[in-house]
């Protein structure tokens, strides 16, 4: 007897439809085909303990299972659940005649319980496309799936719930996930305030123009001068996420597995902080089996990278691209799969190999050419692809001392809220440009145009400081930025001036 059960693959952050065709006939013998990998094949023996654990068996007969298309590479162990409801219903254990309406996924244990599954999120949205009625998969995974309306989810705990809803014996509760009340919860208080970081007043004021436009930052300081305590607040004062931004980004962690049991949708922004040893593969994805890395996990929140010069030069280069397109492209010889990655990134370093400027008191220092050499280690055009360059001194007792809080993250984040409100406006009748750090040449021209004062003040800071064109784009786009957060419509000299200012890495002599 042939069955047809269907299942689904994740390829990239896209869904694709998986047939899973299970035969049965006179002979002996167990065939999987279409490409499956090595968990895959190895599922009949979890579905054989599962099912004879429930009073169930695979029969001894010649059974031939085909994924299709069997072109297509398929992994993991989500299809225990398919193929053990295919052999069911092909060797007439069971009589469920809807089950063609359903996306049925689930990895088995071996007394038949579900475990969780990977891309539940992108899987569901292709069930609702391609108009099955529901989807069935471990509980665990439930409520992440009912983010996608019109599709009836069926969160599972076993396989014994599976086959009596399937043969309309018992009725299952389709689950339900208000997302307007999941995406409008917000944290008022942040694991990580600003209001906790003493003195400091000028990094702050940078931290708050990269968030409001949504540009790169680098920290350049010696250790203990607070880079990674501000850097872990950043988040605290972006604006909230829009509810297609949510989407896309609960999607890219949903494909890896990311999305915590029993939750839905991501309200919060990421904030992902890889280790200086990640290799090339983890930082932008790809692999045998190709899966998101590091940038597009930071997709629309933060990618933190400490103590820059550390990382291998290889992996700094590759994020050369993905800065400037926000999206990663990968390229096999049987394969192409492109991830957003639309982050901001935060970088920090010291100064030099012994973590000190050169002028600093009482410390142990590096001479310039030690200096230099040390900050080679980070290519030019990566440099220039960051917007704000920025010193950071240690605080002084006094400030560290004081008893009052600085200001808040909720006040700084409710600034750039405003500015990056004007920037909606300005950019509403583009497609995928929402903030300054986004635009290109030709908006740059549009939005960002100088009075002749002030475009004397930045020809003379290029000519003095032999800054390249694309750190030119970089200031006007700043500017832009600090002139949004002053609600000003044109650009000022002081917000060049200011700028100017946040491109430590282009003075000559800033080494000290």
């Amino acid at each position: 007897m042939l069955t047809k059960v269907f299942g689904s693959a994740v390829f990239g952050v896209e869904a694709t439809t998986i047939t899973v065709e299970v035969n049965i006939f006179n002979g002996v013998g167990y065939h999987l085909v279409g490409l499956p990998d090595n968990a895959i094949k190895e599922s009949n023996f979890r579905i054989a303990a599962a099912l004879k654990n429930n009073g169930y068996a695979i029969p001894g007969k010649k059974i031939t299972i085909n994924m299709a298309p069997a072109d297509m590479r398929k992994e993991g162990s989500a299809y225990d659940l398919t193929v053990a409801v295919g052999i069911l219903e092909a060797s007439g254990q069971i009589h469920a005649p809807n089950q063609s309406d359903y996306i049925i996924m689930g990895e088995l244990s071996l007394d038949g319980s579900l475990q969780p599954i990977k891309g539940a999120l992108p899987i569901a949205i292709k069930a609702k496309e391609e108009g099955f009625t529901g989807f069935i998969l471990p509980v665990q995974n439930a409520k992440e799936a009912a983010i996608v309306k019109g599709l009836a989810v069926y969160g599972v705990e076993h396989i014994e719930e599976v086959i009596g809803f399937l043969e309309q014996k018992i009725a299952l509760s389709p689950t339900f996930v208000d997302t307007q009340k999941e995406f409008y919860h917000r944290i008022e208080n942040p694991e990580f305030d600003f209001s906790e970081v003493k003195g400091q007043e000028s990094i702050k004021r940078c931290m708050e123009i990269a968030a409001a436009g949504g540009h790169n930052i680098i920290l350049i300081g010696p250790p203990g001068a607070g880079k990674t305590m501000l850097a872990k607040r950043l988040p605290s004062i972006l604006p909230p996420m829009t509810l297609q931004e949510a989407l896309e980004t609960t999607k890219i962690h949903s494909v890896v597995g990311r999305i915590k049991a029993h939750a839905g949708l991501m309200a919060q922004r990421p904030f992902r902080a890889p280790h200086h040893t990640i290799s090339d593969v983890a930082l932008v994805g790809g692999g045998a089996y190709p899966q998101p890395g590091e940038i597009s996990l930071s997709h629309n929140g933060v990618l933190f990278l400490d103590e820059l010069p550390e990382f291998k030069r290889t992996v700094l280069e590759v994020m050369r691209q993905p800065l400037e397109d926000r999206e990663v492209t990968i390229s096999r010889a049987k394969f192409t799969v492109t991830y957003p990655s639309s982050f901001m990134l935060v970088a920090s370093m010291n100064p030099s190999p012994s973590g000190y400027f050169n002028n600093t008191a009482g410390h142990v220092t590096s001479s310039p050419v030690e200096m230099q050499r040390y900050l080679s280690k980070v290519s030019g055009p990566l440099l220039d692809r960051i917007d704000i360059h920025i010193e950071v001194q240690p605080v002084p007792f006094e400030k560290l001392s004081e008893e009052r809080n600085g200001e808040g993250s909720n006040q700084i984040r409710a600034r750039v809220t405003a500015a990056r409100a004007i920037q909606t406006r300005r950019f509403e009748s583009l497609e995928n440009i929402h903030y300054n750090a986004q635009m290109n040449v030709k908006q740059i021209k549009t939005y960002c145009k100088l009075d002749a004062s002030s475009k004397q003040l930045l020809k003379s800071a290029m000519e003095r400081l032999n800054l390249s064109a694309r750190a030119y784009d970089r200031i006007l786009k700043v500017s832009r930025t600090i002139a949004d957060l002053a609600m000003s419509k044109e650009i000022q000299g002081d917000h060049i001036a200011e700028a100017i200012q946040y491109r430590s890495l282009d003075r000559e002599g800033w080494l000290g």
